[in-house]
């Protein structure tokens, strides 16, 4: 066994943050997962948008081993939107990886991985499952103890990409 294995829904866990007012800083939170969840490797799971190589190779630089989904660009309501659902990769990569890791850290708050989690619960291969924020599936709230979920905003001070920039006075 190499120790514990996350894997990561990128979008849920952006979007999330985002929707609480705050952006992750990735490279803290990969370190986050290391010391608090012993995860040796960390599976992010992620749409593939063409200019975006700058991004991937800094995520791949703090430690996360990218899993690419080809995205779905589509028009509605005037709003151009890019779609890259990776939940069934996220699911077959844990399903293949198993016997491999002694327990899963799942990070996203859809309710699309409630039987994922569920057997993992099962199987005494389940961590923890790490929300964006306060505002996840009512399936993992109710099966799911209060021990098994933990939202990021109570880490926000750790966690929070800070803004980058000049700081202190000019010269008269």
């Amino acid at each position: 066994m190499v120790g514990n294995f996350a894997f990561i829904d990128s979008q849920n866990l952006n979007l999330g943050v985002k929707s609480d007012g705050w952006s992750l800083d990735f490279k803290k939170f990969r370190l986050y997962l290391k010391n608090k969840y012993k995860v040796s490797r960390a599976f992010l799971f992620i749409g593939f948008i063409k200019g975006n190589e700058k991004l991937y190779r800094d995520l791949e630089r703090y430690g996360y081993e990218l899993v690419y989904k080809p995205t779905l660009g589509y028009q509605k309501d005037g709003i151009y939107t890019i779609k890259g659902n990776v939940d069934v990769e996220l699911v077959i990569n844990v399903m293949l990886l198993m016997d491999s890791f002694q327990k899963a850290v799942i990070v996203s708050g859809d309710g699309d991985f409630y039987s994922l989690i569920d057997l993992l619960f099962k199987r005494d291969k389940l961590e923890k499952v790490i929300v964006p924020n306060y505002r996840y599936s009512s399936l993992l709230k109710k099966y799911i103890s209060s021990d098994y979920i933990q939202p990021l905003r109570p880490f926000r001070n750790v966690l929070e990409e800070k803004k980058r920039g000049i700081h202190g006075r000019s010269k008269p």
